[in-house]
């Protein structure tokens, strides 16, 4: 405390984030401040700190800052380094739902709706979330049926092909076919996307004349398919509140906390339309409500999501001016942030509270069962395995081969417990012929240590690496841990048979109850790096056999076989696969089409 004292001293006024490390220099915090003296003092000197706050202030062993030149450049470097580093006191988002979207990118010459629960950074247009009884599949099939829109998602080429199936029964105007030509087809996606964004009214009356049309026509089947796409627009026009007006398109947000947990709800409204909501829970990092708020709003449109024109808040929002200010500068984006206090903006934000408290009250268990199974159970490993740091970022490592081909390995990576899929890599183990897992481990962590030096921020330094094996294996990467000189990274093996736990310190297995959690989260990393290893070797598998038993067509070079594998999935797709099929494909022709039938036919697959 007297080296912490020391630096307090030294404190400048200015604004800029402040980094809190614990005993062994982990990232515990990040925070932002307008005066960085005044702020970090008080973690240490202000008396009145919630639960959650002093948890953390007793685990705080060192502290620096960065000076930044203005408190909204300070936001900014504070969203990028809690995005690196993830730290276990910060808002770290992960919606306890996620709901369905459309999707469509408009640089597609002949665009698509589709469906997806994950929104990126990628220059698409997304329309949602849809929740509350609003079916995302009934949307899509609305829009697709009312603005004439093709169902399929399948990349389009110069070649002019056949029509298919759904061209004859009225559910695809056909591009593939130029029955339609590029400008009335985005005519009719320009027209989706005003329905989607608010305009039903259009869409109503195109469903009403095809729905008559239909019974005059006698086809009654497709007259009751028109009937039930109305119903799914009532559906959506009932979400409409009436005093909103129908420009409004807002977020509306409430934060709750008992000050160890809380919640955050979302409700959203496009074109005067209450579109739903979303929850989020997690442990509070923040010093009160109000820091918890802003550091949520900034975390959660850094993400990539829909940004509205309004930021309705039930709680009272400290930095308006700043964040106002990110939003212009970062997403060139004008968005007015308000706390509301009275009128139908009042009611959305009471609403929302009501939301937030309700899933406060039940999440609790949750998160607390969650903090066990991730966090606490990290702690737990620390002093059962005798580890030398807590083991944050955990990796883990797995081989995959059949008899020696296609050999891959996996590394999946867990922080404080959970897993960080944008961190998982993959290797094709490529130096030596045959099974060997103890040399093809060997070659695996050579490359991964070789990445601290040549690439650390992609690959930052693990605190635990785990191997999936038992003591063969864990010696092999010993090896390689004393050629490369690594002694700052702890190392174990797990071995599946009876999940005994191999360390450096030991000659015999550590042996945890079944329902142990720090057992539990080892299987659950050890299993997510087997699924992943798994996963990539059949794919290179696939495309290893696919190459093979389609090398003896003439004129079938890797573009085409690429082309087909990716309209077929695998080669077991492309052996089920018609000749008209398999014509579809961009690239192949009658000749080629026959020719791949008769090859496959020859080798008995079909």
């Amino acid at each position: 405390m007297d080296n912490l004292s020391e630096k307090l001293k030294l404190l400048p006024d200015n604004p800029g984030v402040y980094v809190m490390l614990d005993k062994n220099g982990q990232i515990i915090y990040v925070g932002k401040a307008k005066n960085l003296k005044n702020r970090v003092r008080q973690y240490f000197f202000n008396s009145v700190k919630t639960e959650k706050v002093m948890a953390m202030v007793s685990n705080i062993a060192d502290f620096y800052y960065i000076i930044a030149p203005s408190e909204i450049d300070a936001l900014s470097l504070e969203n990028n380094l809690i995005k690196k580093h993830k730290p276990r006191y910060n808002i770290l988002l992960k919606d306890d739902k996620t709901y369905p979207y459309l999707k469509i990118n408009l640089k597609d010459k002949f665009p698509t709706f589709t469906i997806t629960r994950k929104i990126k950074k990628d220059g698409c247009k997304y329309f949602g979330p849809f929740m509350g009884g609003v079916s995302v599949s009934g949307v899509l099939e609305v829009v697709n049926s009312v603005f004439n829109l093709r169902p399929c998602a399948k990349v389009l080429g110069e070649k002019v092909l056949k029509p298919c199936l759904n061209y004859h029964i009225k559910k695809c105007p056909s591009p593939c076919s130029r029955a339609i030509d590029e400008k009335d087809y985005k005519e009719n996606v320009s027209r989706a996307i005003d329905f989607l964004s608010g305009d039903i009214s259009s869409a109503e009356q195109t469903l009403k004349e095809k729905m008559l049309s239909s019974a005059e026509n006698e086809e009654f089947e497709l007259a009751l398919k028109y009937k039930e796409y109305l119903f799914s627009l009532e559906k959506i026009k009932i979400k409409r509140i009436t005093s909103l007006n129908k420009f409004l398109n807002a977020d509306i947000i409430a934060y709750k906390s008992n000050g160890i947990y809380s919640t955050v709800n979302i409700l959203f409204v496009r074109s005067g339309r209450m579109l739903g909501g979303k929850n989020f829970s997690f442990e509070s990092g923040a010093l009160s409500v109000e820091d918890g708020l802003n550091e949520f709003i900034t975390r959660y449109y850094r993400a990539g999501v829909e940004i509205p024109d309004e930021i309705i808040c039930a709680n009272a929002v400290t930095d308006v001016e700043i964040l106002t200010e990110y939003f212009e500068k970062t997403f060139n984006k004008s968005v007015v942030i308000a706390h509301a206090k009275q009128g139908v903006r009042k009611q959305l934000t009471d609403m929302a509270s009501v939301n937030a408290a309700e899933h406060l009250e039940t999440a609790v268990g949750k998160i607390e069962h969650k903090v066990d199974m991730t966090v606490k159970a990290c702690e737990l490993l620390q002093q059962k395995l005798n580890l030398s740091r807590y083991p944050k970022r955990m990796e883990c490592y797995d081989i995959s081969n059949v008899s020696g081909v296609d050999k891959v390995g996996s590394m999946v990576v867990f922080n404080d417990g959970e897993p960080d899929r944008d961190q998982y890599r993959r290797f094709k183990i490529k130096t030596f012929e045959g099974a060997d897992d103890y040399r093809a481990h060997q070659e695996m962590m050579t490359r991964r240590l070789e990445r601290l030096i040549t690439e650390p921020e992609k690959f930052p330094k693990p605190d635990l690496i785990i191997i999936d094996g038992g003591k063969g294996q864990l010696s092999a990467v010993k090896e390689i841990f004393d050629k490369k000189g690594v002694t700052d990274i702890d190392l174990i093996a797990l071995a599946e048979r009876e999940e005994e736990i191999f360390t450096l310190e030991s000659k015999n297995p550590v042996i945890l109850e079944r329902r142990d959690y720090c057992l539990k989260m080892l299987q659950r990393i050890r299993d997510e790096a087997h699924r992943f290893a798994i996963t990539y070797h059949r794919s290179l598998r696939s495309k290893r056999a696919l190459s093979s038993v389609l090398d003896g067509v003439k004129g079938l070079g890797k573009v085409k076989k690429q082309a087909l594998l990716a309209r077929f999935k695998d080669i077991g797709g492309i052996i089920s696969a018609t000749k008209e099929e398999l014509k579809q494909v961009d690239g192949i022709g009658e000749k080629q089409a026959t020719a791949i039938i008769e090859t496959l036919t020859k080798e008995g697959l079909k």
